[in-house]
């Protein structure tokens, strides 16, 4: 083959794949606010999922707004951060947990020898919260839990009745957890074993615990244990500190007992 036609082909293949790396990119940029409003979208219909809130895709907005109110809280205080200090990372609409955890100004390292460590380095210091508002008054709080599974760092919700003591739902709405074994944490069945638990005692000790195996009927402590994840140990384990650390003094434990103390005036 002569060096001219080398060139060519060179060129060719060159030309090729120029113009098919513009039109990804060009693909990208203008399908980009779309995937912004369908994760945006998806995070809604896990809010209301976990909130036990009935909707369909036309009404979806609709009933967010008519029902839910969002709150950004320091988790070191349990104080509701004024909207006057929102800033373009920190306010309701762009409140990404990833980003502020890895921000010098808005996120704190997680210490490894945390009681249930929830397998993450960083995490915000202030964090999104939900409440579910009817006829003016709080029935749930709906809070993000983050932690380690088996393969996956799992994103979700875990609804509180406004007892501040009975959990109303769990749901995981990003993970990459093993389909069939650790992926379980999307089952129906089991996301309904945590309706009615307890997450704390009467003297406000966290009690809620996800057990190696099925809880027994008879057991005193059943109220507080939701059955593991068939075969999936690691995840079982990974979902038990999550849910434990959220729930401790290192996550909303602080606004929990802020709660408990305006409830008693």
């Amino acid at each position: 083959m002569s060096s001219d036609s080398i060139k060519k082909t060179l060129g060719v293949a060159f030309a090729v794949c120029l113009v098919g790396s513009v039109l990804v990119s060009t693909a990208a940029v203008g399908l980009k606010p779309k995937q912004i409003e369908n994760r945006k979208a998806d995070l809604i219909k896990n809010i209301l999922q976990v909130s036990g809130l009935e909707y369909n895709d036309e009404n979806l907005t609709q009933v967010y707004k008519e029902n839910i109110v969002p709150e950004i809280i320091d988790l070191r205080t349990g104080e509701k951060i004024s909207e006057s200090k929102f800033t373009k990372d920190l306010n309701y609409e762009d409140f990404d947990f990833k980003k502020l955890a890895e921000s010098k100004e808005y996120g704190i390292d997680v210490p490894q020898n945390v009681p249930n460590n929830p397998g993450i380095k960083r995490m915000p210091k202030y964090m999104i919260i939900y409440k579910v508002v009817k006829n003016g008054e709080v029935q749930k709080y709906i809070l993000p839990i983050v932690g380690k599974g088996l393969w996956s760092t799992m994103y979700g919700f875990i609804a509180l009745n406004k007892d501040l003591h009975t959990i109303e739902g769990l749901t995981f709405y990003e993970h990459g957890e093993t389909p069939g074994l650790g992926g379980e944490v999307d089952n129906p069945k089991w996301k309904a074993l945590w309706v009615g638990k307890q997450a704390y005692d009467e003297n406000g000790n966290l009690k809620i615990r996800v057990i190696k195996g099925r809880v027994a009927k008879d057991d005193p402590n059943a109220k507080y244990e939701v059955d593991g994840l068939s075969g999936a140990t690691l995840t079982t384990r990974g979902v038990n500190n999550l849910v434990r650390f959220w729930m401790s003094d290192a996550g909303y434990g602080p606004f929990i007992k802020k709660l408990k103390g305006e409830m008693a005036i």
